[in-house]
């Protein structure tokens, strides 16, 4: 290393040193800092059932609560949330401090570490030499603008690395101190922080194994009570924690199963194409990917024997030369062990996808990084004084390299469609990235059919993924024609995985609207609220169910309660909920609160506005706001029929506003010309309107024309015929069709009668009054009439029948 660039790289200038770490980290990271959320960030980003007190004290208390059981890692985004909400610029900025801070500690343990040996040697060992000091800083600015680290650092999700690190390296640099020291209090300190690198990421458990390979390359040797027994406890922490952590990924998020069955011969010739594929990837960072092709290890271990052997060589080339230097033994026994848990000897999920990935390396790069820089600038110090001025160039222009592939690997992160194109189009076979790239797709407007093809896709490649049937089925399900085929897809989801909950409400939401089929939905139903009690919408959809079948109202309500208990802003819930309690007797006041609970949540629910409006139409009083909603309705659905209909009849029991009907009923039958009941309300208005009579007839006799069984049509005809000169007979046509349809139908015989009578047709009119009286005995009006046609017809003069009203 240059001295003039070991003298700016001095202790003398640290916040220049972190000011210029920082600022390199930022700009080379800016591409990302506006990105959205990738693929399973919402999972950790905290649910709403986790934002509340409780929900962090189930971070700490429950497994299964999070992803993953990392408890100080979820806590942290517990926090994010609480100061920004779904705001990634925050989380973002967050993982670039992370990682700004991991470069600053990673500089000031080398430089530690690099400094002349803590403790006293034999006459017979070999202290390491010394690094120039800038050295360390150089090595943290290669960590900084590494693009392998671009995963960790742009990926919401990877804070789990970048906050590990730090503790990481602060407990590193605790143990250090007390190495030094043999403080109680240091000792304490070290050991929380590095409780907090475990609660942060598991792959962190390797601390005190490396801490044990640095002293020997420090000291020459171990000794029992100095050096080992004060991390005992630290190693039993981390095989704990290690243990606990496998357990989870296994039976909890799923690391079992075939794809995971691998004999220990192969586990060890694929831990040896692991570590040289880290290896690659750390010294020529070409082809960065965020899924690699999945290595078919049985079909390939037979030709991985010499990576294997190189991994072998080395470390025995490094112990033989171990007298002369141990740092580089010691550097590979640090990648190798930081290496260790992701090596393929223990079951890890993120393996069903590929054995390999950049953010495994993150930590594991450290020890890479601080064994080639400090060699090389050993190499420097006794080099020429030219070659030591060419480093300068070839420092700077190794960063801006660096750095700049950085900037646009960091692009790549802007959203799920642009990274999972790039990383297809690096590897078509990649399953999973078809299945995240057709879930981003279904999210967008007018690409559905795209997100389907990338499902297929999806499924060709790996036809047992029940998550894909699911994502296909619900795409399915929106397209004209495709429901049959998405229940389909549900079927084999939950054939795959029995246990999904999402799968079981989701087919009960398709089956719920075949009549035929909702004991089936009820079954569904049913099963997604058992297998996930906490899951709002299974709850609903129950509800909606159970409010379809007879006697079992009473369940309903109490899973829309429940639903609205987890999930107190689902405006869908609380509009069902209100539709419900609506349409039972007597709790109609009920339902307006709920109705006008989902408009604010959702001002724009259309279908809200509308059943508000229906029900504010049968409260005496309330019709002027019936149309303000009718209105809403019709702003953002004008094409609704029904809300032109309903709005009309309102509008024609308004006082003074029956004349502006007309025209919702004429828009309800342009929209729906077979609309007998329009038809029919129209002619009602129309009739009451002065000069608008012959209008009236002809809607009566199109809604006839629609469905010649309507008696209130032929009933309203008769009254309406009636009133027209000469179209008595017409009149008395449709009474009697009025009349057969319904024969209980006093008000119909009443009318039939006057007309009779009026006609002079006595003996008609009497039996159809005599048939009103056996329907209503107390009517009063039709019992004078009878009496009045009785006296007419003792009387000799029978030339006054419009001694009857002149219409009925």
């Amino acid at each position: 290393m240059p001295v003039r660039l070991s003298v700016f790289f001095s202790r003398r200038q640290p916040w220049v040193l972190v000011s210029l770490v920082f600022g390199i980290v930022l700009l080379c990271y800016w591409p990302a800092l506006q990105g959205a959320l990738l693929w399973d960030d919402p999972a950790h980003v905290p649910r709403p059932d986790l934002r509340s007190w409780s929900g962090l004290g189930r971070i700490w208390l429950s497994v299964g609560a999070t992803q993953q059981y990392y408890p100080v890692l979820f806590s942290a985004f517990w926090v994010e949330h609480q100061l920004w909400g779904d705001t990634t610029l925050g989380y973002h900025l967050v993982n670039v401090v992370l990682h700004t801070t991991s470069c600053c500690l990673f500089a000031l343990v080398l430089q530690r570490l690099w400094s002349a040996p803590t403790i006293q040697l034999a006459s017979n060992q070999s202290a390491p030499r010394l690094v120039p000091a800038g050295a360390a800083w150089f090595a943290a600015l290669l960590f900084a603008v590494h693009p392998i680290c671009v995963e960790s650092v742009a990926w919401i999700t990877e804070q789990k690395n970048t906050l590990s690190l730090v503790f990481y390296l602060l407990a590193g640099l605790g143990y250090l101190e007390f190495a030094r020291h043999r403080r109680p209090g240091i000792y304490a300190v070290a050991s929380g922080l590095f409780l907090l690198a475990l609660g942060s990421k598991t792959a962190t458990v390797t601390l005190p194994a490396a801490l044990l390979v640095v002293t020997w390359w420090k000291n020459g040797r171990l000794e029992w009570g100095r050096d080992i027994r004060p991390l005992l406890p630290w190693f039993l922490a981390a095989v704990t924690t290690g243990l606990f952590t496998s357990w989870v990924e296994r039976k909890w998020i799923g690391a079992e199963g075939v794809e995971f069955d691998l004999s220990i011969g192969h586990r060890i010739m694929l831990a040896g194409r692991i570590v040289w594929f880290y290896v690659g990837k750390l010294v020529w960072p070409a082809d960065l990917n965020f899924f690699y092709p999945r290595w078919n290890v049985p079909a390939a271990a037979a030709g991985w024997g010499g990576y294997l052997g190189a991994a072998v060589a080395l470390t025995v080339i490094g112990w033989i030369l171990r007298p002369r230097s141990r740092g580089p033994l010691a550097g590979w026994l640090l990648f190798i062990g930081s290496l260790f848990p992701i090596l393929g000897f223990f079951k890890v999920f993120f393996f069903i996808f590929s054995y390999v990935n950049d953010h495994f390396l993150y930590l594991a790069s450290l020890a890479f990084i601080a064994t080639a820089t400090g060699g090389v600038a050993l190499a420097l110090a006794r080099a020429p004084f030219w070659a030591r001025r060419l480093s300068y160039a070839l420092f700077a222009l190794l960063l801006v390299t660096l750095g700049g592939q950085t900037y646009q690997q960091c692009q790549l992160y802007r959203d799920n469609v642009t990274l999972f194109q790039a990383t297809i189009a690096k590897n078509p076979d990649s399953w999973m990235g078809h299945h995240i790239l057709a879930f981003a797709l279904a999210k967008l407007p007018d690409r559905h059919d795209e997100a389907i093809a990338q499902y297929r896709a999806a499924l060709r490649l790996n036809p047992g993924y029940p998550d894909a049937h699911m994502g296909l089925a619900v795409e399915l399900a929106r397209t004209a024609g495709g429901k049959p085929e998405a229940r389909a897809e549900y079927e084999r989801a939950l054939q795959l995985r029995p246990h999904y909950a999402e799968a079981h409400h989701n087919l009960a939401v398709e089956l719920a609207s075949l009549p035929d089929r909702l004991p089936e939905a009820l079954e569904h139903g049913e099963q997604a609220v058992r297998l996930q009690p906490n899951f709002a919408d299974a709850h609903a959809i129950l509800a909606n169910i159970l409010a379809k079948m007879p006697g079992r109202t009473a369940e309903a309500l109490e899973h829309y309660a429940e639903s609205l208990r987890l999930k107190p802003d689902s405006a869908q819930a609380h509009h069902n909920l209100a539709y419900l309690l609506a349409g039972l007797p007597g709790r109609l006041a009920e339902a307006l609160p709920h109705y006008e609970a989902a408009l604010r949540l959702q001002p724009d629910y259309a279908e809200a506005h509308y059943n508000l409006a229906n029900a504010l139409a049968a409260i005496p009083g309330r019709g002027a706001e019936a149309l303000s909603h009718y209105e809403k309705t019709l702003r953002l659905n004008p094409d609704s029929a029904m809300a032109h209909y309903n709005m009309g009849n309102t509008l024609a029991h308004l006082p003074g506003r029956r004349a502006e009907a007309p025209p919702h009923y004429e828009a309800a039958l342009r929209l729906q010309p077979d609309f007998p009941d329009a038809q029919t309300n129209l002619a009602n208005v129309l009739s009451a309107l002065p000069g608008r009579e012959s209008e009236a007839l002809a809607h009566y006799e199109a809604a006839l024309l629609i469905n010649p069984r309507l008696p209130e049509v032929h009933y309203n005809l008769t009254l309406c015929l009636s009133r027209l000169p000469g179209r008595q007979a017409d009149a008395i046509i449709h009474g009697e069709e009025a009349v057969r349809l319904k024969p209980g139908y006093l008000e119909a015989h009443n009318a039939l009668a006057i007309l009779y009578a009026q006609q002079n047709q006595l003996t008609r009119a009497r039996i159809h009054w005599e048939q009103a009286l056996q329907l209503d005995p107390k009517n009063e009006a039709v019992r004078q009439n009878l009496l009045l046609l009785e006296r007419m017809a003792n009387s000799a003069d029978r030339s006054h029948p419009s001694d009857f009203p002149a219409k009925p």
